[in-house]
């Protein structure tokens, strides 16, 4: 019998099929500086509008982890594209940058074009809310690689500052303080560990919660820096609460002659932390290692305007609160 490439599990047609439906969907969140359409070897922005003296380009690649895993076995794929985009425009975020464009590659054993058109959507979706544009991707058709109904999702995603402006540990004081943005769950950590203590039927039966998709702090937090550094650096340091949470990212933003202070009971647990503990059996230490506990975002601050900025952020629709403090020590994160 005769063999080609689509009966040995590569449609390459459908996939020409689907990629037309997308470049439909793609230009929903298209901004200023993209030029073209998706569909070539190459995306192009024009960055001659950006207001930037010396533009720094700032980049992440991030995936959703095995949170992909419930939403396989729930059919509900609509929200993990959201989280996608957050994963990389919330760490481009960190460094006061503006994300740009973002790029998306799906694997998969076999396209479905249901589920792929809803993963899309999503992806979509995260780029609007990031005022970030879709410039293109790549799908993989991948027979022998994934199991039937696999798929896994990455993203790239590309922002601006400027040169002056950038933010990190070099700005941190001591006395300055520290602020926590509320997150939206388990974001898009620790899901290897929850599909472990959460049977298959409980995952489906609470599927929402789960798939609640991972908060995306772009707009908000621009809008701080665009307030508070104008002059000086008010905000001076930015880090996303993913894995290794408390002791792995947090300590990227500390200086070595500081220690960060954080308060644990200076907000309340979110059931689903409480509950992961109690059927884990988990010390504190190793939840906050894991989890981001209610916490999706830090802020390093000027002390004086730590109220300011809780105050700001609840106008945009976030809430937050003060979690900690800098003082003298040998770097790294103390939480009491």
């Amino acid at each position: 019998m005769a063999m080609n490439y689509k009966k040995a599990g590569v449609d390459i047609e459908k996939a020409n099929l689907l990629v037309d439906v997308f470049k439909r969907m793609v230009q929903k969140s298209h901004r200023q500086g993209v030029l073209g359409s998706i569909g070539g070897f190459g995306a192009f922005f024009d960055m001659s509008a950006n207001k930037c003296k010396n533009p720094v380009l700032v980049s992440s690649c991030d995936g959703v982890g095995t949170k992909l895993k419930i939403a396989i076995a729930t059919g509900l794929h609509h929200t993990v594209g959201i989280d996608l985009v957050a994963m990389s425009v919330n760490d481009v975020l960190c460094s006061g940058a503006e994300p740009l464009f973002f790029l998306d590659y799906v694997a998969c054993a076999k396209i479905d074009s249901a589920i792929l058109k809803d993963v899309v959507s999503g992806v979509v979706a995260g780029c609007k809310e990031a005022c970030c544009a879709l410039v293109g991707g790549e799908t993989a058709e991948m027979p022998g690689m994934y199991k039937p109904g696999d798929y896994d999702l990455a993203g790239f995603c590309v922002g601006v500052v400027e040169k002056t402006k950038i933010l990190g540990p070099a700005h941190v004081k001591l006395g300055d303080a520290v602020i926590g943005l509320k997150s939206n769950g388990l974001h898009s950590n620790g899901f290897s560990l929850v599909r472990k203590i959460f049977s298959p039927e409980e995952l489906k039966a609470r599927a929402e919660d789960f798939l609640k998709p991972t908060r995306i702090y772009v707009k908000p937090v621009l809008n701080l820096i665009q307030k508070f550094n104008s002059g000086s650096f008010g905000i001076k340091a930015i880090a996303h609460i993913t894995g290794g949470a408390f002791y792995d990212k947090v300590p990227r933003i500390v200086p070595k002659n500081a220690t960060m202070i954080i308060y644990k009971n200076a907000w309340a647990r979110q059931g689903i932390f409480l509950e992961i503990q109690e059927r884990a059996k988990m010390d504190d230490k190793e939840l906050f290692k894991t989890f981001n506990m209610g916490i999706g975002m830090v802020l390093v601050v000027k002390d004086s305007i730590k109220m300011d900025v809780v105050r700001t952020l609840a106008k945009s629709g976030v809430k937050s609160i003060v979690i900690g403090e800098m003082v003298s020590g040998a770097g790294g994160v103390a939480l009491r």
